[in-house]
This record gives structure tokens, sequence and C-alpha cells, in this order.
């Protein structure tokens, strides 16, 4: 190992390291844990924000996260910083929600902060029926959606100082065009990439942030270089990511988009895609 350059991989988690019900394959598991042991540094590089990111992932092991979307950026204990919405457009931004029946939840480091509406309708699309099926309801008993119990629910005042991002799930009143259009110039709205919230689902961004922008100032921080880098993933989101580090690899279940700018196409996560990757790159 000695002679080997260490290497800083960043990965993405949704669709890359877990998989749809949020369980991370065990070949990820072993891969990243040897990769560590082999010297190189792993980053997780979500969409997510800090409380998202759940014991059973940290357990894992990680050197640091890049959460967010970019925003937030931490490196062992230490954190680097964290990019946060002005309280004038979070006012803007719930008022509008709720005023057009739009089912929400804000992303903040404390908690992920959910309106009055989302559970019913998150466990609707998760499970299905759960009033009337007795399958749905199986499924939410016996297999809880980590991200539905992840969530604060009944928070009165949703005004919060610390939201990183907003996520919104498709509204069959409002289209998602109209959603980009009342922000424009605010935030960047972005198609979600969770596929379960809809196709009219998206995220409100603070402009000017994404994964490759926080990645360079790591690495500067950190002193590395950019050809020491490797990033894995699979939405749009990881685009630049992957257009900015030394090797860009696309999960096979990523979006079209993604492969065609990717360095390089690996399995889907029920392929093993992320170990075949740190395989081939010898990082194990």
């Amino acid at each position: 190992m000695s002679n080997i350059k260490p290497k800083i991989v960043f990965i993405d988690i949704d669709g890359t390291l877990v998989d749809d019900d949020g369980n991370i394959p065990l070949s990820a598991q072993e891969a990243c844990k040897q990769a560590r042991k082999n010297g190189h540094l792993l980053y997780l590089c979500t969409g997510r924000s800090k409380a998202e990111i759940y014991d059973s992932i940290w357990d894992v092991g990680f050197d640091g996260l890049i959460g967010a979307g970019g925003g937030y950026v931490e490196y062992g204990s230490d954190v680097l910083y964290h990019k946060k919405v002005t309280a004038e457009d979070v006012r803007h931004m719930v008022d509008f929600f709720n005023e057009h029946g739009i089912d929400f939840y804000l992303e903040s480091n404390s908690a992920l902060y959910a309106s009055s509406n989302l559970q019913s309708h998150l466990e609707r699309r998760i499970y299905g029926d759960i009033e009337n099926d007795p399958v749905a309801r199986e499924k939410k008993e016996t297999k809880p959606h980590p991200f539905i119990a992840g969530l604060t629910y009944g928070e009165a005042d949703l005004y919060k100082d610390d939201v990183n991002k907003v996520c919104f799930l498709e509204s069959t009143v409002v289209p998602f065009e109209r959603i980009k259009q009342e922000f424009e110039g605010k935030f960047e709205v972005i198609q979600c990439t969770v596929p379960v919230f809809g196709e009219g689902s998206g995220e409100l961004m603070i402009p000017g942030i994404h994964k490759a922008i926080a990645i360079a100032d790591l690495l500067e921080h950190l002193g590395m270089s950019r050809e020491d880098t490797l990033a894995i993933g699979d939405g749009m989101n990881d685009a630049e990511m992957l257009e900015f580090c030394a090797v860009g690899i696309a999960m096979g279940n990523a979006k079209p988009g993604l492969k065609a700018i990717a360095d390089d196409i690996t399995g889907s996560v029920e392929e093993d895609g992320l170990y075949h990757s740190f395989v081939k790159y010898g990082l194990i």
C-alpha cells in the first residue's frame, strides 16, 4: 500500500450508496471499510442535510461530509462552512407552499421539519393506501422507511433560521414550472432526485451551490489535488461533481444525462456497482 498515493473519493448516498429502501448493500459497506484501511479518504457527498445522515450510514465509516448539495462541508469533527437560507426567503417559501397546499420539508442541520400534511402524503407514496390495503399497512409496520422516521412532525413554527434547502413533493394543482417561476432569481429550483416524490417534485437550493464547488473548497483546505479525486453518483445533482473529479463514475441506475458525461459506468446498487468500481480503480 505504501507506494499507492491516497485518493479522496466522493460518494453520493441515494441511488449510489443506498437502495430505494435506504439499505446499504454489504458489498458497499465492505468496499468502504477496506478502502479506508488502505489509506484512502471517503467523503459522503449528498443532497441530504446532516440530520438525514443516519447512524447506519456513519457506522460504515467516512472521513467527512459534503451535505445539502454542497451548502455544508464537514471534515472530521470540524465544519468548513454552512450556507443558510435568509429568514426572508424561508418565510416566502413556507407561506407560498402552505397557501397552495404543497407538501414540503425544510432541511436544517438540526432536523428535517415537515409541513402539516407531509406525513400522510409520503406514506401514500412509499407504502400505498395504508387505510384500506393490508399489504401497504404491513409494509409500514414491518419495514418502516428510515426517511419517514427521520422527519420531525407537528412543528408549529416553520420559520426556521438554519435552513439549508427545501424539498417539495409533487402537487396535483401547481406544476413544477409555476414553482420555478415563483422563486426565479432567488433559488435554484431543480427536479428532485428521489423518484418516489413524484415527477413534479423538486428542491429549492441557494444559488451558486453545488457539489463541485464544495469539493474544490475542501481540496484546497486539505491541501489535496484534483488529480487524486474520484466521484460516484446517479442523479443530475452529481453532474458537476463527476465532471470536476479526475474520475467520474455513474451508477448503472443513473440518469441518462449523467451517464453521458461520466468517465465510466458501473453496475446499479443491486449489482454491487460501488464495490466493483472500487476494485476497478484499485482502491481495494
